[in-house]
């Protein structure tokens, strides 16, 4: 059993901490908002009211943030978790974050003598809620292994893919293709409701073959019935594609797939359609095929 502190509640952190707290750690969560703290509490955990407070006499803090300023700010600022954690302890960060912040974090740790994992995940709300979700590590060998105790809880697949800012990398690389998968399936939808095909039958038989995707089986059902509640809302799949863009342009590569629907999850997030599920983009799908 460790001592954890889990700063981020929110709609992947919250469930993430719960299930901590379930497998029989010691759980001080912080969030800005006090409602997603006292469903920690109600978890079994416990609250914290400020982030020192979550990460004082931790040996494992998660963060769980939701873009690259947020874990500056959380992690390497004045009264942050580098400011108050000690010597030895395990900073896990699960953000979805650019590698060269990621890097950057694992530098200042490593001068505080605390190790630096970079830990993004994949699966959205439903995997985060059962405790399965994919989780690609970056950092040394021996801080990955040191970590498996407290990442067996919330992920059914763990990979170090590197040392840090690798797992940033295979993140962007991850949200480049759910991206384009959901683009394509979006574009597949209005084509099959264009000729008054059986969408429901159409879709089971695309999954039963090689058009057949993790996406299509997450999101057609709920893409054919146009519910976007929000597992993973638009507006953070355009901020990922965003770090996709500038990692790629920093390595000088062309990414012609990427850049379209990069510029089409844009344009929904400019039409007001952030706050919906990434799968919200067969909105956008549609209104480029609307009759005038």
């Amino acid at each position: 059993m460790s001592k954890i502190g889990f700063v981020g509640l929110g709609i992947m952190g919250g469930p993430m901490a719960a299930n901590l707290v379930k497998a029989g750690h010691e759980v001080t969560g912080f969030n800005r908002s006090q409602p997603k703290i006292d469903r920690l509490v109600e978890a079994g955990g416990k609250g914290a009211g400020t982030v020192a407070e979550a990460v004082s006499g931790a040996e494992v803090v998660f963060t769980m943030l939701p873009d690259s300023p947020d874990v500056e700010e959380v992690v390497l600022g004045d009264d942050g978790v580098l400011a108050h954690a000690a010597a030895g302890t395990l900073l896990i960060d699960c953000s979805t974050i650019r590698p060269d912040v990621s890097r950057r974090v694992a530098e200042a740790a490593a001068a505080k003598g605390v190790r630096a994992l970079d830990a993004p995940v994949s699966g959205g709300e439903p995997k985060a809620i059962d405790g399965t979700l994919s989780i690609m590590l970056g950092g040394s060998d021996q801080d990955v292994e040191a970590a498996r105790d407290v990442l067996e809880p919330v992920g059914a697949t763990i990979v170090h893919v590197g040392p840090a800012g690798a797992g940033q990398t295979v993140k962007a690389a991850n949200q480049l293709m759910v991206a384009g998968n959901i683009g394509l399936l979006a574009e597949a939808l209005v084509f099959l409701e264009s000729h008054g095909v059986d969408t429901e039958a159409g879709l089971q038989v695309l999954g039963g073959g090689l058009a057949g995707s993790a996406v299509l089986d997450a999101k057609g059902g709920k893409m054919r019935d146009r519910e976007f509640a929000p597992g993973f809302r638009l507006e953070l799949h355009h901020k990922d594609l965003g770090i996709v863009q500038s990692a790629a342009r920093d390595a000088g590569l062309s990414i012609p797939l990427g850049s379209l629907v990069s510029q089409l999850v844009a344009a929904a997030v400019a039409q007001g359609d952030g706050s919906l599920d990434h799968s919200g983009l067969l909105r956008q799908i549609t209104a480029l095929n609307a009759s005038s």
